[in-house]
């Protein structure tokens, strides 16, 4: 449930999201990082790729594909009464 709100939250931003572009330490090439909370990514690319202008044109991609995804479809959630607390319990 919680990556599905994320999800949904990036989709909902996609066409404001940017990225960093990072060389990789570990190897040859480019990612693209979108930068999160707490120095984690949001978002990062799945694979490292050998030229900077095509890591570009990756993000670019991603970003439009996720704008296009339609918004996710909970379910409504089930109505229930009022809680009991124990005060409200005859004993």
């Amino acid at each position: 449930m919680e990556a599905e709100r994320g999800f949904d939250g990036l989709r909902a931003v996609a066409e404001g999201l940017t990225a960093r572009i990072t060389h990789v330490r570990d190897g040859i090439g480019w990612i693209w990082v979108v930068p999160g909370t707490r120095a984690f990514p949001e978002v990062r690319s799945s694979r490292a790729y050998e030229r900077y202008a095509t890591c570009q044109n990756a993000f670019r991609r991603f970003v439009v594909l996720l704008a296009k995804q339609p918004a996710l479809e909970r379910p409504e959630p089930i109505e229930r009464g009022p809680s009991l607390r124990t005060s409200d319990v005859r004993r």
